[in-house]
C-alpha cells in the first residue's frame, strides 16, 4: 500500500475524530452552562426535592428540619444539585449533538428507525423519577418515619424519663443522595421499553426469547428491587410490579416489531415460512440423490 492510499484512508477517521470533538465540546459546554444556572437557584431546586420529606414530617406534627453535620456539607449539598441538574438541563442538548455526530453515517429507514427510540429515552426517565417523586418517595419516608417514638416522663413527674424518645433528626446530605438514588434508579428501570424495543429492532432480542426467560426476568426484577428500595415491602413491592410490567410491555413492543418487519419482507418476496424453508431443503436433498 503505498503511502497515498494511507493517507486516503486515514483522512475520514481524522474527520470523523474532528467531528466527534466539536460535539463532544457543544455538549460539554452546554453542560457547565446548565450546572451553573442550577447553582444559582440550588435553592428552589433543594426545596422542591425536599417537599416529600417536608410533607411526611407536616402529617405528623413535626416541624420540617434537616442538619448540616459538616461545615462544607451545605456547598457539597449545593454542588450535587448542581451536577444532577445541569445533566437533566443539558441532556436534550447532548442528545441532540450525539444524533447530529451518528445520524450522517445513516441510512434513511436507519434514521426513521432510530429517532423515536433517541425521543422515548429521555420521556420514560422523566416518566420513572415522576414516579419515584410522587409515589416512592412518600411511601419510603412514611415507612422510616414510623420508626419514631415520643419519650415519656416519670410517674412522679420529677423530669427523669421512662422512654427515651426517637426524633428524626435528617444530614442535608444523606436525605439528597437517598432521593436522588429513588429518581435516578426509576428513571433507569423505566428505559427497559426502550432498550428491548431497541435490541428487538436489530434482531438482537426476539419475542420468543424475552417470553421464555420470563422466569429468570422476575428474579432479576425481585433482586432488583431488593437493592433499590429501602428495606420496605411495600415499595419493593411497587416497584416489582412495575418494572414486570414493563418487561411485559417490552415483549409486546418487540413482538409487535417483528410483525411489522415480516410484513415487510412478505411485501418484498424475502420471507420464507418454516415449512417453506424445510419442503426446499427436501426438494434439494431429494435432487442430490438423483
Amino acid at each position: 500500500m503505498s503511502s497515498d492510499d494511507i493517507d486516503d484512508t486515514s483522512a475520514p477517521l481524522i474527520e470523523h475524530l474532528a467531528e466527534l470533538r466539536t460535539r463532544l465540546i457543544y455538549a460539554l459546554a452546554a453542560f457547565v452552562a446548565a450546572m451553573v444556572a442550577c447553582f444559582t437557584v440550588w435553592n428552589p431546586i433543594f426545596n422542591v426535592l425536599t417537599h416529600p420529606i417536608c410533607s411526611a414530617l407536616a402529617e405528623r406534627g413535626q416541624e420540617c428540619g434537616l442538619y448540616l453535620i459538616k461545615l462544607q456539607e451545605g456547598f457539597f449539598v449545593a454542588i450535587q444539585i448542581s451536577l444532577v441538574g445541569g445533566f437533566a438541563l443539558a441532556f436534550p442538548f447532548i442528545a441532540f449533538q450525539l444524533w447530529r455526530f451518528v445520524a450522517p453515517g445513516l441510512y434513511r429507514s436507519e434514521k426513521r428507525a432510530f429517532l423515536p427510540f433517541l425521543l422515548a429515552s429521555p420521556f420514560m426517565f422523566i416518566l420513572g423519577g415522576a414516579f419515584a417523586y410522587f409515589i416512592i418517595t412518600p411511601l419510603a419516608f412514611d415507612f422510616f418515619l414510623g420508626f419514631q417514638q415520643v419519650g415519656s416522663l416519670g410517674a412522679d413527674g420529677g423530669g427523669a424519663s421512662e422512654t427515651a424518645g426517637i426524633t428524626f433528626h435528617g444530614s442535608v446530605q444523606e436525605y439528597l443522595s437517598l432521593t436522588i438514588k429513588f429518581i435516578l434508579a426509576f428513571g433507569l428501570c423505566f428505559q427497559l421499553p426502550v432498550l428491548l424495543t431497541l435490541m428487538g429492532k436489530a434482531e438482537l432480542v426476539s419475542a420468543a426469547g424475552l417470553s421464555s426467560v420470563r422466569k429468570y426476568a422476575v428474579v432479576g426484577i425481585l433482586v432488583l428491587a431488593a437493592i433499590v428500595t429501602p428495606p420496605d415491602v411495600i415499595t419493593q413491592v411497587i416497584l416489582f410490579t412495575v418494572v414486570y410490567g414493563l418487561y411485559e410491555i417490552s415483549i409486546l413492543l418487540v413482538r409487535r416489531g417483528e410483525k411489522v418487519r415480516e410484513k415487510e419482507l412478505r411485501a418484498q418476496g424475502l420471507w420464507f415460512d418454516d415449512d417453506e424453508e424445510e419442503d426446499g431443503a427436501a426438494v434439494q436433498d431429494g435432487e442430490g440423490r438423483t
